[in-house]
């Protein structure tokens, strides 16, 4: 393909003249201007990749390795090499990498090892318009990195200028001592120039070292679609570019009535419409996730079969979302052989980034699933909702790429002008913020305030001061909000901060291994078949009618009886989700096992492979989390002392700078031992631990390791505790705003007493509301363990823990408020005043006071009268 022909390529001298002279540009690129692929590009040919990698973000994991692939073929190099990918749990790049395509997550993750990026030289923020909460995380983050480097920055200026020196001469490698003079002399006379814009090069803050001024950070902030005045004073009114895209037109048809309701159905037959009566063509259809995907493309299927044999085409259905394998996605991006149409049924994650080839024919449901969190309650909700009007651009977008396009929109052209919102709220405005303030509060930037940070858009501090909360009460801040070597060991771990915690804690109880394989297998989209509980799955089989033996509903019978007594043995999901895997283990990783049990197989591999990962870091930091012996929330005697010298702790710690933070994307030889063992568990009988299997082929694993297990996740999902109701199979949660709820249907069975009544005490992994409000993947615990953690989950001093902000806050208003009252009374008693002079005055000339003076004047006369005739 030849890309010189695209329309950023023909903007390309002014977008680096503009990159030369300020250190943020936004650039606007329409749909087709190739600004995902070519910027990059751009960038390189221009010099910078020579002091740093050029990093490209995408907010999700398929984007960036579909994206990162695309660049690697038109530069005609190995992926992985000069070109490479980092998403969570995989690392494509290597030391020569130059372009380097990522998550935002990813990069955010960086951060944590090296504050100052000093392994990039250029950072493109794309897609931005989507406004993931790492995103704008990254926003606020880098904007004050770069704004600290106009000023002189003090710490180990020795170690930057040798790791700068270091690197000038690993680039100099076999030039003469005359070049590298030349080019010493360069540095310094550039140095001289810069005055005090310094180079930023090391972990920690440095002084004040004169570097060369194209070694400043650069970051560019880009997007089809972005409100770029916002954006532009948000970075200190910095240029906007505006590129035109290269679509071709685009039909956009909208339909007589709205399908909210059915858009499912309706997205599929006007599917089978399009491929029955419109000129070929691919189509694109936009639905709300996996589930309904699958069923879409179940039916499609179906319904051509149906098809009588000349009344149209052969039509190959695709699915295309986040959870499919890489190996399954990248059948979308092959072209289909001559004579066959294909349909690809996708998730919004097909809106931007991805380009699939062919597509003409667009189908929009006009909705998406987005979730929300309630901080006050802990609830999250995943709902389907009306996309934005900016959304339908991007998508009807996606049909004019190749030719002439045409969009079926599943809504009446009044609901897109009148009902449709513009703009999607921002992730960080609904979403909890418990990971992204420990990822802050982890980065060590100087001067850096939660309660005040530069946010974009800023959160709620409702969920802010919740945020805070939660982390409080699993050890990773201290009582003044400092960050403890807990905290800093937890943001290491590309683990939400529950799961972080229960890692640490089963470290110091000895059952790390099991608490690994829990956090890999919740960690999988689905692990069940359909993307369903045992419940339900066990329920779902209850046949009324016994299935044909041999067949496949007598098939899914017998896999939800194996299910659902293996549930009622392990009593909880976490429990149940270990045995599982442990046993998948131990059949050596078969399908035949999966099926058996009613998994899915691309959840299950995918838990294996993340399980991998976590392994890997866990064994390359094990000799830091035992040097650090986290404090156990069960401790009275150690949160005392916490309470007490928290902010001694935390100065020693920053003194120290800590010890060195595990990578969550460490090398394959990392974790050997469990890696090894793993790949070989089942051929030799041992289970993941070693220890031997029990006959029926299951890994062993003692009623001690699980109850450790229960222990290591009670004290990891602190947070997350629920206590059964009195008389009733009801929960509150036991926060500071206790929210009843049930079981969900589709977790695990848990056992009854006499009564019927479940366990008293439970942990959950989530709090969700769907017909009603559930407890989701639940797992029994007890009071002994929850006991010590009730303190901190009722009494948390939020003000403390803001470093005062909300106490100073709160202070400042209580002096506006009562300035106010006091300016309101004077007001009120200037009024009063004026008011009664007025009253005087009105009594003084009312219809009495007026005969009272007329008899006086009448007086006066008589008596004038009077002394004139005498």
């Amino acid at each position: 393909m030849d890309t010189s022909n695209l329309p950023i390529r023909q903007y390309a001298a002014d977008i680096l003249a503009a990159v030369e002279k300020n250190d943020v540009v936004v650039v606007i690129g329409e749909t087709g201007s190739g600004k995902t692929t070519q910027l990059s590009q751009i960038l390189l040919e221009a010099g910078y990749g020579d002091h740093g990698m050029i990093g490209v973000t995408q907010p999700r994991r398929v984007g960036a390795v579909t994206v990162a692939r695309r660049v690697a073929e038109e530069r005609k190099v190995e992926l992985g090499g000069e070109v490479g990918y980092a998403v969570r749990f995989e690392n494509r790049t290597c030391s020569s990498t130059k372009i380097k395509y990522l998550t935002d997550g990813t990069l955010l993750q960086e951060c944590l090892e090296d504050t100052h990026l000093s392994k990039y030289q250029v950072v493109v923020l794309d897609e931005a318009h989507e406004r993931s909460l790492n995103t704008d995380i990254l926003f606020g983050v880098i904007k004050k990195l770069l704004a600290s480097q106009d000023g002189a920055r003090c710490g180990s200026a020795a170690a930057a200028a040798a790791s700068w020196q270091q690197q000038q001469k690993q680039q100099q490698v076999g030039s003469s001592s005359r070049s590298s003079s030349k080019l010493a002399a360069a540095a310094a006379a550039a140095a001289a120039a810069a005055g005090p814009q310094q180079k930023r090069l090391g972990v920690g803050p440095i002084m004040a070292v004169a570097m060369p001024a194209q070694h400043r950070l650069k970051l560019l902030v880009t997007s089809a679609t972005l409100d770029g005045e916002k954006f532009s004073a948000y970075f200190n009114d910095c240029p906007v570019f505006n590129v035109p895209g290269r679509c071709f037109p685009v039909d956009v048809i909208h339909s007589q009535d709205d399908h909210m309701q059915d858009y499912a159905a309706a997205a599929v037959d006007t599917a089978l419409q399009i491929h029955m009566q419109q000129p070929p063509g691919d189509i694109l259809i936009f639905l709300t996730g996996q589930a309904e995907i699958d069923k879409a493309v179940q039916r499609l299927n179906s319904e051509v079969c149906k098809l009588p044999a000349d009344s149209a085409g052969e039509l190959l259905v695709l699915p295309l979302y986040a959870a499919l394998p890489p190996e399954l996605q990248l059948r979308v991006f092959r072209p289909a052989q001559p004579g066959v149409r294909r349909c690809i049924v996708a998730t919004n994650v097909a809106e931007t980034s991805i380009t699939v080839e062919g597509v003409v024919y667009v189908i929009d449901s006009g909705v998406m699933k987005l979730k929300s969190y309630n901080a006050a309650s802990g609830m999250d909700s995943l709902e389907v909702t009306a996309i934005s009007r900016v959304q339908a651009a991007q998508r009807a977008g996606r049909a004019g790429r190749t030719r002439p396009g045409k969009c079926f929109r599943l809504y009446t052209r009044r609901y897109f002008e009148r009902q449709m919102p513009d703009t999607t709220p921002p992730e960080i405005c609904r979403t909890s913020l418990a990971g992204a303030v420990l990822g802050l509060k982890a980065l060590g930037l100087p001067g850096l305030d939660v309660l005040s940070f530069d946010f974009l858009d800023p959160p709620e501090q409702a969920s802010l001061c919740e945020a805070l909360r939660q982390l409080y009460v699993l050890d990773a801040l201290d009582v003044d909000g400092g960050i403890t070597p807990t905290g800093r060991a937890m943001a290491a771990l590309p683990l939400e901060p529950a799961l972080a915690r229960a890692l640490l804690e089963a470290h110091k109880l000895g059952c790390l291994e099991e608490v690994i394989t829990v956090a890999a297998m919740l960690s999988a989209e689905h692990v069940f078949a359909a993307g369903q509980g045992p419940e339900s799955r066990a329920a779902a089989n209850a046949l009324t009618n016994p299935a044909p033996p041999g067949s496949s509903a007598a098939a899914q019978a017998e896999a939800g009886r194996k299910l659902k007594q293996l549930a009622e043995e392990c009593q909880g999901d976490h429990l149940l989700l270990l045995r599982l895997y442990q046993m998948w283990a131990a059949a050596g990783f078969t399908r035949d096992f999966v099926q058996a049990h009613g998994l899915e197989l691309r959840g299950m591999n995918f838990a294996r492979d993340i399980r991998k990962q976590l392994a890997a870091v866990a064994n390359f930091g094990s000799s830091h989390l035992q040097q650090q012996r986290p404090v156990s929330a069960s401790s009275s005697q150690g949160q005392q002392q916490q309470q007490q010298e928290g902010g001694s702790k935390r100065r020693r710690w920053d003194e120290d700078k800590g010890p060195p933070l595990p990578s969550p994307t460490a090398g394959s030889s990392l974790g050997g031992s469990l890696l090894r063992s793993e790949g070989s568990a089942g051929s030799r009988g041992l289970g993941l631990d070693g220890r031997p299997l029990s006959r029926n082929g299951r890994a062993v694993s003692s009623p001690e390791t699980l109850e450790k297990v229960r222990r290591a996740l009670t004290v990891g999902f602190a947070n997350r505790i629920a206590r059964r109701m009195r008389l009733h199979n009801g929960y509150r949660t036991c926060n500071q705003k206790g929210a009843l709820a049930q079981v969900h249907p589709g977790s695990s069975q848990l056992s009854s007493d006499d009564d019927g009544l479940l366990p008293e005490w439970l942990i959950y992994h989530e709090f969700v509301a769907t017909s009603r409000p559930f407890l989701r993947q639940v797992c029994p615990t007890r009071y002994e363990w929850v006991e010590p953690l009730l303190p901190k989950l009722q009494e948390v001093d939020v003000q403390r823990l803001s470093g005062g902000k909300l106490r100073a806050q709160a202070a400042a208003a209580a002096a506006a408020a009562a300035a106010a009252d006091a300016a309101a009374v004077a007001e009120a008693g200037q009024a009063a005043d004026g008011e009664a002079g007025a009253q005087k005055l009105a009594r003084r000339n009312d219809d009495d006071a007026v005969n009272a003076a007329r008899q006086r004047y009448l007086q006066r006369k008589q008596a004038a009268a009077a002394g004139k005739k005498k």
